[in-house]
């Protein structure tokens, strides 16, 4: 049997957002959840993933400025819970899983525009964030 580090922080789990959730679950469309909740992650990487997925060089474009506007959200919403700039925030726990989605739709967009830094920074985040992250999204 493995533990972890024991001295290490403890896991940071972002707060539940049932309204925004609810939207985005219920097939809402992603510009109007963020519309009427910019600090909302997940609606700012499903953007980012749609416009990747459309896959021309502007959508690209706007795909790395989605990213980035859902990953600095969730950077100030993860302080706010306590996170120090490092430690685990776990996949496992849906609240943390727009955070994480954004980081990798902003790796995926720096990695198609050739910033490969930012890539490397944004897949080193997800893996210290957790390991199973960057799988999940389809960086392993």
């Amino acid at each position: 049997m493995t533990h972890g580090n024991l001295l290490g922080p403890e896991p940071t789990l972002l707060p539940e957002r049932p309204e925004p959730q609810a939207a985005l679950d219920a097939g809402n469309a992603p510009a109007g959840v963020v519309a009427e909740h910019p600090d909302f992650s997940e609606a700012w990487a499903v953007l980012a993933e749609k416009s990747l997925a459309d896959g021309d060089q502007a959508d690209v474009v706007a795909a790395y400025a989605y990213a980035r506007t859902g990953y600095h959200r969730g950077l100030d919403q993860l302080r706010r819970s306590g996170w120090k700039g490092f430690g685990p925030v776990p996949w496992a726990h849906r609240p943390n899983q727009g955070f994480l989605r954004a980081v990798a739709a902003l790796a995926t967009a720096a990695q198609r525009i050739g910033e490969t830094a930012e890539y490397d920074r944004c897949k080193q985040l997800l893996d210290d964030s957790d390991p199973a992250a960057a799988g999940e999204l389809g960086l392993g």
